[in-house]
Order: structure tokens, then sequence, then C-alpha cells
């Protein structure tokens, strides 16, 4: 079995929960937040779906630089609405499957790095990357946003069994 074949089960099933709790997000609560410190609904939800684009280019490419001198850092410019933020989803993880599902087990066991103003910030073998900056990180989000829904009253899916609001 290649890395890939093992990965690949974990990661339809991430993204399945991840695409409930999206689903949930209404553009009426976009601008909510729970404490000035923390970020509004939207930006929460647009990075969790722009972390799965940094899939491919954790494969497609050596490093990354968050920071590159002399060029403007990286963004992420906030869904524009629910149909927007769904559809960059599901764009951004059927491009990170057919990524993780192209690579050998050679080269996801290749160092890959980020970047700040071409300085190292980390590196990592590519499948380390994948598992834990973005699929950790992802579920990690996602929890907040979790929280996010409950807070506002809309029903919190059920992830690996039933929630306080739906059998699983």
């Amino acid at each position: 079995m290649t890395i890939a074949d093992a990965l690949l089960p974990e990661f339809d099933q991430e993204m399945a929960g991840t695409r409930k709790v999206l689903s949930r997000c209404p553009e009426e609560k976009f601008d909510y937040t729970p404490h000035p410190k923390s970020w509004k609904m939207v930006s929460l939800a647009t990075h969790i779906v722009n972390m799965m684009a940094w899939t491919v280019d954790v494969i497609g490419q050596d490093a990354f630089d968050v920071a590159p001198v002399g060029a403007p850092p990286y963004k992420e410019d906030p869904a524009k609405s629910s149909a927007d933020l769904m559809e960059r989803f599901e764009k951004n993880v059927t491009a990170a499957r057919a990524a993780i599902a192209a690579a050998s087990d050679e080269h996801l066991m290749a160092q890959w790095a980020l970047l700040q103003g071409g300085e190292t910030m980390l590196s990592m073998p590519r499948i380390v990357c994948i598992r834990s900056f973005i699929m950790n990180h992802t579920i990690h989000h996602r929890a907040q946003l979790c929280v996010y829904l409950r807070l506002n009253d809309i029903p919190v899916p059920a992830l690996y069994g039933p929630s306080a609001d739906e059998a699983n």
C-alpha cells in the first residue's frame, strides 16, 4: 500500500466532516466573531477552505514563501457568499485529493519548506506537512468553527459520533 492509498480514506472522511461544518455557516453571520481577538466567521471558514489548496502547493513545489522579498505577502480574500465558500472548498478538495493520489511515496517523503522573506520557518517531509500543517490544522480550525456555530444556535453536525444536535 502506498502512502497516498493510506492517507486518502482519512482525507475523504475529514473533508466530509469539514464540508458539513462549512455548509452551516450562514452569510448573515459571516461577520460574527466571539471575541475581538478572534477571526470573523467568514475569515475562519475561508482559511479552512484555503488550507486545502495548500496541499497542491506542498506537493507541487519544494517551498512556499508567505512573504517573499520584493513581492506581496500571502493573503486570503474572504468568501463573498456561502455559495462562493462551498465552491472554493469543492474545487480545492478535488485538486488536493488528485495531488495526493498522484504523488509517489518518494515524493511525499521529500523535504518541503515554509519560508518567510526567504528564511526557512519550517522544513519537513511533504507527508508530515500534509498530515500536520494541513489536515490537523484544518481539523483544529473546524473545531473552532463548530464553537462559532454553537454560540449562534446553529446546529453542530455529528462528526466522529453524535453531536448535541444530531445523531451520527
